[in-house]
């Protein structure tokens, strides 16, 4: 077998302390912070002069992290627009299993996150619903019913 596990999803972010305070909200816990620049950044991202800040959040099971990067060198580019709906081809969102989906969006709500649509029911099974969050992230909430 190729694939052990899916190790992390990989963020840009401009502000980190922020995309840090939403995501700490959220459920997630800090791993730890660190500053990553050299030959083996370079390297890895085909970039040159990489020098970088990263924050590694986790899930509190300790099997899902995202890295979250703010990129001081080589700046960080943007495509406009930063609210781009949720059908646009590439990563478009992060989905995590919350236990009180009408809470955790309330308490994300003084970290900026607006709901994209509506709070929806799937039939007996979940409450679902889409937030974007810092940077324009999309972050898509689940309860599991009954």
């Amino acid at each position: 077998m190729a694939v052990q596990r899916m190790d992390n999803v990989g963020i840009v972010v401009e502000d980190l302390d922020a995309a840090v305070a939403f995501f700490v909200e959220l459920g997630l816990e800090l791993e730890g912070r660190a500053e990553i620049q050299g030959p083996v950044a370079d390297g890895c991202t085909g970039l040159e002069g990489v020098h970088c800040d990263i924050a590694m959040v986790r899930t509190p099971d300790g099997h899902s992290r995202l890295e979250l990067a703010r990129y001081r060198t080589p700046r960080a580019t943007a495509e406009e627009p930063r609210d781009r709906p949720h059908n646009i081809l590439g990563t478009h969102r992060v989905m995590f299993a919350v236990d009180d989906l009408r809470d955790t969006v309330e308490r994300l709500r003084p970290h900026g996150a607006e709901l994209l649509g509506e709070i929806a029911r799937y039939g007996d099974s979940y409450l679902l619903c889409y937030v974007r969050g810092p940077e324009g992230i999309i972050v898509g909430l689940a309860e599991q019913l009954g």
